[in-house]
């Protein structure tokens, strides 16, 4: 059955590209992109057309790094440093995780307030308890967000969330075999080399190879944590062999962070297809340093944005992109590397964060619809007509969950107006 969108089309399909259709039509079938025109072909005449007049109609958001426990804690600890931060604050909160009751509570929220915000793809780090993760990826699927959920696995300096080897190989295994979801598919999740024994590596990185499935977990985030990886592991030069030695570091593989990684270890990613997730809300908040980002790309590697819930203090990936934007200009003021214009950054908070998990470059054609609808009418009123690419700046540094109309994910509409 074909439908129809009739708004302000814009989407990023490449790095840097911002493509518009003023009053466009966006064609399905089946919640599947069919195409996008300026005038609408005469044979769709006739069939369903939602008009949403001089609206903004753009791709969705794609989070691919955030912590789904510490959505409760977001705004704590801003004043300290990542290590003390995480024994203060993270490992507390995420033991609570226990209680399926309480998480079930907190993540039914979280699903609601991704799809809100208008963030329809993530990769999520859970907690340990395999019981809770699985009410994650449920609730995540009920609200129509789709992607990666692992559960974390971390059996040394971990405090109260801390688990014992065999528990959690033997768990990480229940996991996987509960794990029966359409939208949302399981990730191993080794939290960051401290929080993993050796031998804890090595049972994850066969089960990465003997089942085909990616891995997520963090990199180069700090100075401190760098250093504390060269005592565990000093047979490594760098932080990324840490997980290299034990077959964790591969094709599609997530790392977040990468603020200290240098020329050796952005090219080891690229050859070996590990994408840096960009989080720099985070990297500021805890006074971590600001990833280069230009760098990373002109090197090869792939990069997407992360909101890094509660590191980062807000969850709406709206807010990730400026934040990128602003970080880029912190850098550009240290180095000379050139910022990340709004289309360059906005593709890498929708557009790089889709093709990882297989979606379309921008609207492409032959792909599940993931899109968002703005209606910036209710913003400052300008002094002229504003072109729609001055209106898409506007709308990604001014939008909030109100201005959000609807949310399309997997081709079907999961919210209609936010209040």
């Amino acid at each position: 059955m074909l439908t129809i969108l009739h708004g302000n089309l814009l989407h990023a399909p490449a790095f840097g590209t911002l493509e518009t259709i003023p009053h466009g039509y966006l064609v399905l079938e089946d919640g599947v992109i069919r195409g996008l025109f300026p005038v609408l072909p005469e044979a769709c005449a006739g069939c369903p057309v939602t008009d949403y007049g001089e609206s903004l109609i753009m791709p969705s958001f794609a989070d691919l790094h955030l912590h789904a426990p510490q959505y409760v804690m977001m705004g704590m600890g801003m004043d300290l440093p990542l290590l003390e931060w995480l024994d203060a604050y993270t490992f507390r909160t995420e033991a609570r995780f226990e209680d399926t009751a309480y998480a079930r509570r907190v993540y039914r929220q979280l699903a609601s307030d991704l799809i809100a915000s208008g963030t329809t793809r993530v990769s999520m780090f859970s907690s340990r308890h395999t019981d809770a993760t699985l009410v994650l990826m449920e609730e995540l699927e009920r609200a129509g967000v789709t992607g990666y959920v692992g559960k974390v696995n971390m059996d040394r300096h971990a405090g109260p969330s801390q688990e014992e080897t065999a528990e959690s190989v033997a768990e990480t295994l229940r996991w996987l075999e509960s794990c029966r979801f359409q939208l949302v598919k399981p990730i191993l999740t080794p939290r960051f080399t401290p929080s993993c024994s050796n031998e804890l590596m090595a049972a994850l990185g066969k089960l990465a190879a003997e089942r085909d499935l990616p891995v997520q977990s963090h990199l180069s985030e700090n100075t401190g944590e760098i250093a504390w990886v060269k005592e565990l592991h000093p047979d490594c030069p760098q932080y990324w062999e840490s997980y290299a030695k034990y077959g964790l570091w591969k094709d599609r593989t997530l790392m977040a962070h990468c603020v200290y990684s240098d020329e050796r270890e952005q090219r080891a990613m690229a050859e070996a297809g590990v994408w840096a997730v960009h989080c720099a809300a985070s990297n500021l908040n805890l006074c971590s340093g600001t990833a280069s980002v230009r760098e990373l790309l002109d090197r090869g590697v792939q990069v997407a944005l992360g909101s890094d819930v509660a590191g980062g203090d807000q969850l709406d990936m709206s807010r990730a992109v400026v934040m990128a934007i602003r970080a880029s200009k912190i850098k550009q003021m240290e180095t000379g590397a050139p910022f990340l214009t709004v289309p360059e950054a906005y593709y890498l908070g929708s557009t790089a964060g889709h093709l990882y998990f297989g979606g379309g470059a921008g609207f492409q054609p032959g792909h599940k619809l993931h899109a968002i609808v703005v209606d910036d009418s209710a913003f400052p009123e300008p002094a002229r007509e504003l072109t729609l690419p001055e209106r898409f700046e506007r709308a990604v540094y001014l939008m909030e969950r109100r201005h959000i109309k609807a949310v399309y994910s997997e081709g079907a509409e999961r919210l209609h107006g936010n209040t």
